[in-house]
Order: C-alpha cells, then sequence, then structure tokens
C-alpha cells in the first residue's frame, strides 16, 4: 500500500474527504518527523512506536570490488510494533 492508497482506505473508513484526509496524513508524517529530528520518542499505544537511534560506524564491503570501506555513525528512525500489533498480524490468515 502506497500514501495514495492509505489515504483511499482513511477516506473511506472516516467519511471524510480525500483531500482533508491527505492533510491529515501528511501532517502526521510532518509531526512525526519533527518529533524524531528533535530526538523525541513517539508512542501510540497498541500501535507502536517510534524513536531515533544511533547506528556506529563500522566497516563493510563495496559489493562490486570487495574491497572495505569506513561507514559513518549516523542517526536513524527506528519502529517497535506493539505487542498488539504483532498479535493482530500473526492471527491474520
Amino acid at each position: 500500500m502506497n500514501k495514495t492508497e492509505l489515504v483511499k482506505a482513511v477516506a473511506k473508513k472516516t467519511n471524510l474527504s480525500q483531500n482533508n484526509t491527505s492533510k491529515v496524513v501528511n501532517a502526521f508524517i510532518d509531526v512525526v518527523t519533527a518529533n524524531l529530528k528533535k530526538g523525541k520518542k513517539i508512542n501510540l499505544m497498541g500501535f507502536g512506536s517510534f524513536e531515533k537511534v544511533k547506528r556506529a560506524a563500522r566497516v563493510g564491503r563495496n559489493p562490486q570490488t570487495g574491497k572495505e570501506i569506513k561507514i559513518k555513525a549516523s542517526n536513524v528512525p527506528k519502529f517497535r510494533a506493539s505487542k498488539n500489533l504483532k498479535d493482530t498480524v500473526k492471527k491474520a490468515k
């Protein structure tokens, strides 16, 4: 499912226009992104949590040449699904 399909599905479920739903989805993404930039954790009970984590520097390999390369440390977003979400997905057929 892509963003357009998500907007359509949410609009149908909420009886909102796709235009208004698109604004809500974009606002959600903007708020999550802004808070992750600040290092804040977003916890959505029953769904999961988003947080910024530091990935340590490491040595990798160039897949074309096999030569070792240094990969710098970086901050990356991380999503952790809640137990409720995990259980719901497990039960789905």
